[in-house]
Order: C-alpha cells, then sequence, then structure tokens
C-alpha cells in the first residue's frame, strides 16, 4: 500500500511561490496542472476580451487563469480558466505573499480531455461552497458548445445550453454571441462523452 505524505498549506505556498507551473492544493496533496491546448487558450482571450469590454463600467474585475482562489470548505486551492468579482475582492494572504482570492462569483472553465469531469462534477460541488459564487460556464475546447449554471438558492441551479452560431451567451450581466466565444478557434469538432 502506497502512502501519501500530506502537506500544509504553508508547505504548498512554498512550493508554489518557487514553482515553473501552476499547482493546485487538494486537502493536504498537490497538483500540477498541465499547459492548455490553442483551442482552450484562444477561447479564454476572447472571452477575456469579451468580458473586460462588458465590465469595465460596471465596477467588476475579470481575473485570468493566474489568479488562485481559495474554496475553505473544500480545503483546495484552485486557478480557474477566468473568474469574475463584482464586489470588493477578498483575499487570504499567505506568508509568502500570495493572494488567494476568497470571494469569486461567476467562475469559468474551459474544458478538456484531462479536466472535463473533474470540473464538471467534483470541483462544481466544491465551488458551490463558496457563499459567493453564483454562476458557472463550462466552455467546450472541442465544438460550439457553453453550458452557463446560474445559482436559484442554495439548493437549486439553472443550466442553459448555447451551441448554435447566432445565440447570445448571458455571463452576469454580459450578453456575448457565442461565435464572437469561438472566434479563430480551430475546433476538432469531437464531444466531450456527457456534454
Amino acid at each position: 500500500m502506497q502512502t501519501i505524505t500530506k502537506v500544509t498549506h504553508e508547505e504548498y505556498f512554498d512550493l508554489l511561490v518557487k514553482s515553473d507551473v501552476k499547482l493546485e492544493y487538494h486537502g493536504g496533496e498537490i497538483l500540477a496542472m498541465a499547459g492548455a491546448q490553442p483551442a482552450h487558450n484562444i477561447i479564454a482571450a476572447n472571452l477575456i476580451g469579451e468580458l473586460v469590454h462588458c465590465l469595465k463600467r460596471k465596477g467588476c474585475i475579470v481575473f485570468t487563469s493566474d489568479q488562485l482562489i481559495k474554496i475553505e470548505e473544500c480545503d483546495r486551492y484552485t486557478f480557474p480558466d477566468l473568474v469574475i468579482v463584482c464586489d470588493r475582492p477578498a483575499y487570504e494572504k499567505s506568508p509568502q505573499g500570495l493572494n488567494a482570492l476568497e470571494n469569486p462569483e461567476i467562475i469559468i472553465e474551459v474544458l478538456s480531455d484531462s479536466t472535463m469531469d473533474y470540473d464538471r462534477s467534483e470541483k462544481f460541488d466544491c465551488y458551490k461552497t463558496i457563499p459567493s459564487f453564483r454562476e458557472y460556464v463550462l466552455v467546450s475546447s472541442k465544438q460550439k458548445k457553453v453550458e452557463v449554471n446560474k445559482k436559484l438558492s442554495d439548493a437549486e441551479w439553472l443550466s442553459h445550453m448555447y451551441k448554435n452560431d447566432d445565440e447570445k451567451v448571458v455571463i452576469g450581466d454580459c450578453v456575448i454571441l457565442l461565435e464572437d466565444i469561438y472566434n479563430k478557434v480551430e475546433l476538432t469538432g469531437n464531444e466531450f462523452p456527457g456534454f
């Protein structure tokens, strides 16, 4: 039987501040995050451009995938693809000087083969424990498909799927054409199973 050595939060932040790759913390275990493929990166860049343009006068901040967030209830630190905060950002500051965002409101994940199942299930369940969290957006990197999940109550979420170029995807207070999210993206046409 293999023994897994758990690390403390302080040891995690010591490793993170020295690391060349993103490291996530999952209840004492550390996971290295792989680099993304071109479709993933272009989709994320398109979303950043659209969301920053929409939100710049509304007092909201769009964070990129380098922003660490803290999920207290699940004892996790993660790096979502995009995070939006319209309230004043609240941070947990580590002794090493790293700021982990504590109050994400909208989280966007661009799905990849290696993360899709985790993003749609366990990660979503953890995000739901964050009091400020109210919207979760999952964006396929294989075909034009965006799922927006909006919180109705602590126990109920409403999901809407967008698949057509002329559809207007509603993310927070922003309305973005699906075709603009996928501008210049070469898609494989393959589907993720179950999405």
